[in-house]
């Protein structure tokens, strides 16, 4: 099932690069930035060590696609950066302009995190997520409302 999902990426991707992106279609990627074949600037490698989120909507420049993979230029903080990620890295694909999206197993050969005996894991934090224009923005922490306040008594 999931060649069959990661073809349908790149079928996507390759009519993107060859007709652009349509109306209100954008791309959410999410890729482990540790799989063979993924080329990243050691900038961006640092500050995502195992997965990161791309977002292909308004600002982006070279897409191509083949049989293996695809590049694109995005910008971070004002700075273009190229980036080649195989199909086998990618982790997410979404359109949420359509409420379409779904999740991969990670390739056999991703590396995956260890977990270490000796440091207990870290608390749970929101992640970035992507802005439109291929950077990163903060998420707010989502606020929860106990629905006891509004009740009649």
């Amino acid at each position: 099932m999931d060649k069959a999902l990661r073809a349908l990426v790149r079928d996507v991707l390759g009519h993107a690069a060859r007709q652009g992106l349509m109306g209100n279609h954008h791309f959410l990627i999410t890729f482990a930035t540790n799989a063979p074949g993924v080329q990243i600037s050691r900038n961006l490698a640092d500050r995502y060590p195992e997965e990161m989120t791309i977002v292909l909507q308004h600002k982006f420049w070279g897409l191509q696609a083949d049989e293996n993979g695809f590049q694109v230029t995005l910008t971070f903080n004002k700075v273009p950066e190229e980036l080649v990620i195989p199909f086998d890295a990618i982790l997410k694909f979404a359109d949420p302009s359509q409420d379409f999206g779904f999740a991969l197993k990670p390739s056999d050969n991703v590396a995956q995190p260890k977990p270490s005996k000796d440091v207990p894991p870290a608390p749970t934090t929101h992640a970035q997520e992507p802005d439109s224009v291929g950077g990163l923005a903060a998420q707010p922490a989502p606020t929860v409302v106990s629905l006891d306040a509004f009740r009649k008594k």
